[in-house]
């Protein structure tokens, strides 16, 4: 299989399913009026950017998770896809069971709290027992910075394991969303990257509106990458001219083609993947002029790498 003459692996898809895990902290608690004006608002939002790409609207028949799964093995197959990572998915237990069911194609990663009872222990069961291949937080939904001491146990365990770690920084939730958090900074990273060499910390979305903190980040500690995934809509709000080409150009100026990982941060159907966004980076990587060597690091090589695929 491949897209062009691309092996491609994504790297960054959200599975879709109604299962609940931890993944949003808690806010906090507004009148019914503040929430809904939130609410209409994102929408808002959302629908422009959906016209913007021309992306349907999400199908509001629920599904159930095997279905899915089956849903999204197809879609590796429409578009010539080695495989996805779904680094979230309900749970740890509900996801092995989801990448269970097409397990040439489907990965999984851990998607638990690491502050909660027992989350160091939980990491371990996950990879040695449910088969997940790495572990995925969002910063901004953890109610405890990302370098307390209290996740030490977490990340002893996970350097033990020997897995990358995919954390999201910068702001949450699209348009509408998340604006300010103690661990909105990937720089909060900075002491536990420099604690822990050996783990592969990976922050998606190009660093998520904090790119002059993020090439700080990689800059300074060696063991830690980008992700390319999502529309990057946040480039619209930046000061600067930013377009995902220069971000590329920039990245590879200062880190290297081997430290960049393409994803798309795909979910939903009837979307599914979202081909247009690997479109778009195949093209602005071409015109980039990067070698063949090169894109196959970013779109292929670098995720297979850090997952240990053969």
């Amino acid at each position: 299989m491949a897209f062009q003459d691309l092996q491609v692996i994504d790297f960054h898809v959200h599975f879709p399913t109604s299962s609940p895990w931890f993944g949003r902290g808690s806010e906090r608690q507004r009148s019914p009026q503040a929430e809904q004006a939130v609410r209409d608002y994102s929408e808002t939002l959302r629908r422009e950017w959906r016209l913007a790409w021309d992306f349907p609207e999400p199908e509001t028949e629920k599904r159930s998770d095997e279905e899915q799964a089956d849903r999204w093995a197809a879609e590796i197959e429409r578009y010539g896809l080695e495989g996805v990572v779904f680094v979230t998915g309900g749970g740890n237990d509900n996801l092995a069971k989801v990448v269970g069911q097409h397990p040439e194609k489907l990965i999984g990663f851990a998607h638990h709290n690491p502050f909660e009872v027992g989350a160091a222990e939980e990491i371990e069961r996950a990879v040695t027992q449910l088969g997940m291949k790495g572990y995925k937080l969002i910063a901004p939904a953890l109610e405890q910075p990302i370098d307390d001491r209290a996740a030490y146990p977490v990340w002893e365990k996970v350097a033990e394991l020997g897995i990358p770690v995919l954390i999201h920084f910068g702001v949450l939730g699209g348009g509408g969303g998340l604006a300010y958090h103690i661990n909105m900074d990937p720089l909060r990273l900075s002491v536990v990257a420099r604690d822990f060499p050996s783990i592969p910390f990976v922050i998606p979305h190009f660093g998520c509106g904090y790119i002059r903190e993020t090439l700080q980040l990689c800059w300074s500690c060696g063991n830690v990458s980008i992700d390319t995934s999502g529309s990057n809509q946040w480039i619209r709000w930046m000061p600067e001219d930013w377009t995902v080409k220069r971000l590329f150009r920039k990245y590879l100026e200062t880190i290297g083609a081997e430290r960049i990982i393409f994803g798309s941060d795909s979910s939903w159907f009837p979307r599914g993947f979202a081909i247009r966004y690997l479109q778009d980076q195949v093209r602005d990587c071409r015109e980039l002029n990067l070698t063949q060597e090169q894109m196959h690091a970013i779109f292929y090589g670098n995720a297979a790498r850090l997952l240990k695929l053969s």
